[in-house]
């Protein structure tokens, strides 16, 4: 029989209630990791995941926390990094928004700071200085944007760069005891407030959504990755940060 990637590790997923998140923890689960998954306001959809992972044989803790407000979410999540043995921590969960330079609130900007920036900065911190992890795995999910930034969407864009610079001086800071990788992704599922797909799709150079299983397979990689690789960004764009 053939041993699964991630048999017995515990891997920490924020976010993972739906969408994207919901796949990462499902494809980890299959693998036999343990998930802990945070969620927000998805409580519906946060059970529905963890009985979908359960049925896979492994176990799954539900944590619910507002990452709006980090002071109140690391109250809540702080305990788990520090008394958890945990293999891997996925920094998913993210604020998308429009707006412009022009038009961005100081709340619209805060926010997504908050939800995008300071919480895995926090994780981050809290996962190294956790007495029982010493050693592991962080991934970041980026946004091709983070690297090419543009005029829309803008307070989303500029704390995904932070982001992207946070994951490499996370590599730096924490090397050699753990790795620190981005994963910067592009049209993966069409958007959920029906914007116009065809115009997205337009401009990616292979002319076509991603498989989801282009995604998990690169997700799954970083997760068993060796640890002389880290703070590397890999797209998974079909192209789209390159035009």
């Amino acid at each position: 029989m053939e041993m699964k990637k991630l048999n017995g590790k515990t891997i920490f997923i924020t976010g993972a209630a739906k969408r994207i998140g919901r796949e990462l923890a499902l494809v980890a689960a299959q693998e036999g990791a343990n998930i802990i998954l945070h969620y927000g306001n998805s409580k519906e959809e946060a059970f529905s995941t963890k009985s979908a992972i359960e049925t896979l044989g492994v176990q799954c803790m539900l944590v619910q926390a507002d990452f709006s407000d980090p002071e109140q979410g690391m109250h809540k999540l702080s305990p788990i990094l520090s008394e958890n043995k945990i293999d891997g921590l996925v920094n998913n969960a993210s604020l998308f928004r429009q707006n412009h330079l022009l038009d961005a609130s100081l709340t619209d900007w805060n926010t997504h700071f908050a939800v995008n920036l300071t919480i895995p900065f926090l994780l981050t911190q809290a996962y190294a200085n956790s007495p029982v992890n010493h050693q592991g795995k962080i991934i970041n999910m980026l946004d091709w944007r983070a690297l090419r930034p543009g005029r829309d969407h803008f307070a989303y864009t500029i704390s995904k760069a932070g982001l992207a610079s946070l994951t490499e001086a996370s590599a730096l800071a924490l090397a050699p005891n753990f790795q620190v990788n981005g994963l910067a992704l592009g049209a993966i599922l069409p958007p959920s407030d029906g914007g116009n797909s065809d115009t997205i799709i337009n401009s990616v150079p292979a002319h076509r959504w991603a498989d989801m299983e282009e995604v998990t397979d690169t997700f799954l990689f970083l997760l068993t990755a060796p640890a002389y690789l880290t703070g590397e960004i890999i797209h998974i764009d079909g192209g789209r940060h390159l035009v």
